[in-house]
């Protein structure tokens, strides 16, 4: 008897080892996937996205089925709010492009029936949306952000975890940094891969600057997260004590760590994206006075360090990698020259023609036409304004619906800088109520949530603004367990 217990004892450990390791790949893949999402352009190409959509729904059904042996559902528990948001905001768009009773229709959507009726008077039943196909693509590629958004609330499961995978973005940033700066710098004509014109702006691997910009925004955000985490609590006033912290900086990780964001900050200045460069300044200016307010057991450190990206990234490495062309730049824009606030006036014609059901995901640049002015010479295949293109897309419902999951994200991470006293969980806090701050300022001038690279980044970070109010740190984990 005694025997038959042990051996059942000892299969149980196996099974469970087995199944550690097998979360712990599936983990892996999802910090490969978050390295490679910027590679391919942004992964804003069909084969591009089709590869990510793949790599997703892989990593989902073998969690899933992980789960059927041992169900690990519980952990979900404090996230399910934002989770339900979006999949029912993916639940609409699915409504968007299924074909319903014309008299349905007409209730719901009214401009849309009578541009269908119009054209076929006879017509029984048709979609919601102007361009049923691309808001299928767009309800795939939803369905597989939720996946991804679901993978990180679900595989990130220790402070540890966390780390690594800050770590991992930081790396992808530098990569991508570093990529960008040395092609821009190179006097190459032609791109090094796939043979664009390089025109001396870096870009990374994606095709636009003003996302390649945003992309090291986030980046930069985590990353200073991750360096906040490190500085831990005040240490004791001796100078011995003080000139072995100064050594640690120099030569331990945190070094390594400044160099890697100074990089990306040289990417980004590079990059000559206005409003990126200016969200990332304004977010850092808002976000690092509320942390030095709101902080607990702050040391003296915290502050010089905020003090430092300011003061290094901006006026030193700035100077030195195009800080002055990029101000030159903003002070020579001209609304005269620019288009984009006219494509808002006459967007806003969209939204008062279809308020509530939208003109469906991925439409815009089949619906856009239908009310442009002669004044736009340029073709606009997106708004340029993500504010602007979820309303006329998804309509004013769906669109407050996912603007309250972000507000709540932001005020999550606002309530975890506030009252988190673990370190890790405050450079977290900071990190997402940081790059929330920038990624509201940016969407008013671009269309960022339209890249997958950029927008299940920007999904990650609002995760992990649920991570930092909810997930236990490693003290009370280890007080848990005794």
């Amino acid at each position: 008897m005694f025997a038959s217990r042990f051996a059942s004892s000892r299969s149980s450990v196996k099974s469970a080892d087995h199944t550690a390791r097998l979360e712990r790949g599936l983990f892996y893949g999802l910090l490969a996937l978050i390295f490679w999402l910027p590679i391919p352009l942004g992964s804003h190409r069909p084969w591009a996205w089709g590869l990510m959509e793949v790599w997703v729904f892989t990593l989902t059904a073998g969690w899933l089925l992980l789960n059927l042996k041992e169900p690990r559902f519980e952990r979900l528990r404090p996230y399910w709010p934002l989770l339900a948001i979006f999949g029912v905001f993916q639940l609409w768009i699915f409504i968007q492009q299924f074909r319903l009773p014309i008299a349905w229709l007409q209730w719901m959507a009214p401009e849309t029936a009578a541009t269908y009726l119009a054209a076929n008077p006879a017509l029984t039943s048709a979609t919601i949306s102007l361009d049923p196909n691309q808001t299928h693509v767009a309800l795939i590629k939803g369905v597989a952000y939720c996946c991804f958004l679901l993978l990180v609330l679900a595989l990130v499961t220790s402070t540890k975890r966390l780390k690594t995978l800050a770590l991992t973005v930081v790396l992808a940033g530098t990569f991508q940094a570093f990529y960008g700066v040395l092609l821009a710098l190179s006097g190459s004509e032609t791109t090094w891969v796939m043979g664009f014109t390089n025109n001396g702006i870096a870009t990374g691997g994606f095709r636009y600057k003003n996302h390649y910009g945003n992309y090291l925004v986030m980046c930069l955000c985590l990353g200073i997260g991750l360096l906040i985490a490190s500085l831990g609590g005040t240490s004791g006033g001796k100078l011995r004590q003080r000139l072995k912290d100064l050594v640690n900086m120099l030569l331990g990780g945190k070094a390594v760590l400044r160099l890697c964001l100074a990089m990306m900050v040289i990417g980004l200045v590079m990059s000559h994206s206005r409003m990126a460069n200016a969200a990332f300044f304004a977010s850092l200016s808002i976000v690092g006075a509320l942390g030095l307010l709101l902080i607990r057991n702050r040391s003296r450190s915290l502050t010089i360090l905020l003090a430092s990206l300011m003061v290094i990234d901006l006026m030193i490495v700035g100077s030195w990698f195009g800080m002055d062309r990029l101000r030159q730049e903003i002070e020579e824009t001209s609304f005269s020259q620019e288009t984009r606030d006219e494509v808002n006036q006459y967007g806003m014609s969209l939204i008062e023609q279809h308020p509530i059901a939208g003109t469906g995901a991925g439409s815009f640049y089949s619906s856009f036409p239908s009310v442009k002015g002669s004044g736009i010479n340029i073709f606009y295949d997106q708004g340029h304004n993500d504010y602007l293109q979820f309303s006329i897309e998804y309509g004013l419902p769906a669109t407050l619906l996912v603007g309250a999951a972000v507000l709540w994200s932001l005020y999550h991470a606002f309530v975890a800088l506030r009252t988190r006293r673990d370190s890790m969980m405050q450079g977290l806090a900071f990190a997402a109520l940081m790059a929330i701050v920038a990624e509201l300022i940016m969407l008013t001038t671009d269309f960022h949530l339209q890249a997958p690279a950029t927008a299940m980044y920007f999904l990650m970070l609002l995760g992990l603004a649920w991570k930092a109010r909810f997930m236990e740190s490693e003290k009370t984990a280890k007080a848990l367990k005794r």
